[in-house]
């Protein structure tokens, strides 16, 4: 629960600390500007309003490992809800029209998952996660688009580093196997994601494990 305030804080101010050119360099999502990606988290932080107050009696389906469907195959940008993202964060206009948006909507996803009962379950993409889990998937997911945000900007802040080491963690489970001891937590998570190529010398201490990424999460 912590963690996913953590991270939520940590890249909602590095939203808020975006120069309006800033929303126009590319991030680090195939296909989406910065401003994309921003709007991108409104509808994040929404959808966490919406399955918080969602609750299930259901036993859980998932958790915060096998609620990600893994793919092999790289985002190419053209997915209909991924255009459909572009349009929307067009129709914003002014980058701070989309700041605000997200203060709003961003504040209130964050007060509702401090005042939710980790024990209790809710209904997701016709699953059902305990909310302990359920907010553990968003301290990859923020952690991810936090590095996705700053992909292009210069002397970006990096997330902090326990959620880095924790989304580490929840992608070696996913991934089934530990990455190298040697790999930093960012290095870990930008190769293990495909967000960058591993060196020579990385995929040499990868071993077998490197025939199995990069791991696409969606």
């Amino acid at each position: 629960m912590n963690l996913f305030s953590v991270s939520w804080a940590a890249l909602r101010a590095a939203v808020a600390d975006l120069s309006d050119e800033d929303f126009e360099r590319p991030s680090g999502c195939t296909g989406w500007l910065v401003r994309d990606l921003v709007c991108h988290l409104v509808i994040d932080a929404q959808d966490v309003l919406i399955t918080l107050a969602t609750p299930s009696h259901r036993e859980p389906t998932r958790d915060a490992v096998t609620y990600w469907e893994v793919s092999g195959t790289p985002p190419t940008g053209e997915d209909p809800l991924d255009a459909l993202t572009v349009r929307l964060a067009a129709a914003y206009q002014e980058p701070h029209l989309l700041k605000f948006h997200l203060d709003d909507v961003g504040s209130a996803a964050g007060r509702a998952a401090l005042l939710a009962d980790p024990a209790g379950r809710v209904g997701t993409r016709d699953e059902v996660l305990t909310v302990a889990d359920y907010l553990s998937v968003y301290v990859l997911e923020w952690t991810l688009h936090h590095l996705d945000l700053i992909a292009h900007l210069p002397d970006p802040e990096q997330p902090p580093a326990a959620t880095l080491t924790r989304s580490r963690e929840l992608l070696e489970r996913i991934a089934g196997n530990p990455f190298p001891a040697s790999f930093y937590d960012l290095d870990a998570l930008l190769i293990g994601t495909g967000r960058r190529e591993p060196t020579e010398a990385e995929r040499a201490e990868l071993g077998a494990l490197a025939e199995r990424l990069p791991l696409y999460l969606g």
